[in-house]
């Protein structure tokens, strides 16, 4: 039986006097020119992401390495106002440079993905530091106050976001988390919206229902952003009936709790597609 030749291990990097640790999976081929950096929600860690995502599977087939970095006391710094002792953008940013250069990966094409969080989170790296990142995509998060009153990007970043209508903890309506901070947020749509804006996109998006894979009570539309600065992208992926869940994978709290996963779409598959156009 052959015997697959991947590697996945912790590391960590100094950030001032803070030891910062992550998970990396390198490909089975050894080689890889794409990077892509996913974050999880509060109350995980980096360990937790692959079992979610099944993002190594995907990586191992297009040649991706993917880092799972852990948060500050499980939390991602998703307000650019607070600050919990910790800081996430400085890592992040020495982190891509380290494994960019170490592992001789295109600048180009670093990629961030998250849920919940780690979904804010990211939308908040494509504000701040968008020289550093190519397209974002993100689960069960909206964009968070005060991101919507930045008025432009030092470049445009591709930007995929996908929310479920009967989400329980980030109302797909905006107005305020229900658990955790409870903090202020816009609705899916207006998210969309002001990405699209940022990235100099059509105001009209195109509207596309997906056919159903499964009868499992979702439906899926997509809300497409187009003719933006740099061949940029914007589309939000509605799923409706879906929860607090990452769509196509793993069912990580009882329906009760988090509400509904998807199966009518896979947002992994989705997110690294998006990402090799970009």
């Amino acid at each position: 039986m052959e015997l697959s030749v991947f590697m996945e291990f912790s590391d960590s990097i100094m950030v001032g006097e803070m030891r910062r640790t992550y998970v990396m999976h390198v490909p089975d081929s050894g080689n890889s020119h794409a990077l892509i950096l996913a974050f999880h929600g509060s109350g995980g860690i980096g360990k937790g992401m692959p079992i979610l995502t099944h993002f190594n599977r995907i990586a191992d087939r297009e040649d991706i390495i993917v880092i799972y970095p852990d948060g500050y006391r499980r939390h991602w710094t998703d307000n650019p106002e607070t600050t919990d002792g910790a800081n996430d953008l400085a890592f992040v940013s020495a982190l891509i440079e380290k494994i960019v250069t170490e592992r001789k990966i295109d600048p180009r094409r670093v990629y961030t993905a998250g849920i919940s969080n780690g979904g804010f989170f990211s939308q908040r790296l494509a504000i701040e530091v968008s020289e550093k990142i190519s397209a974002i995509a993100t689960v069960a998060a909206t964009m968070p106050l005060p991101l919507p009153k930045v008025q432009m990007l030092s470049k445009p970043v591709s930007v995929m976001l996908f929310h479920g209508t009967l989400d329980p903890i980030v109302p797909y309506e905006g107005g305020h988390v229900k658990k955790g901070a409870k903090r202020p947020i816009l609705s899916a749509h207006d998210s969309a919206v002001k990405w699209a804006q940022l990235n100099g996109c059509s105001s009209n998006p195109k509207i596309t229902y997906l056919p159903n894979r499964k009868n499992d009570s979702t439906n899926v539309h997509t809300e497409s952003f187009t003719q933006c600065r740099e061949n940029s992208e914007v589309i939000l992926y509605v799923v409706e009936g879906g929860g607090h869940t990452w769509p196509g994978r793993w069912q990580y709290f009882p329906e009760r709790i988090i509400g509904k996963t998807s199966e009518n779409i896979d947002a992994s598959e989705e997110m690294v597609a998006f990402f090799k156009r970009h």
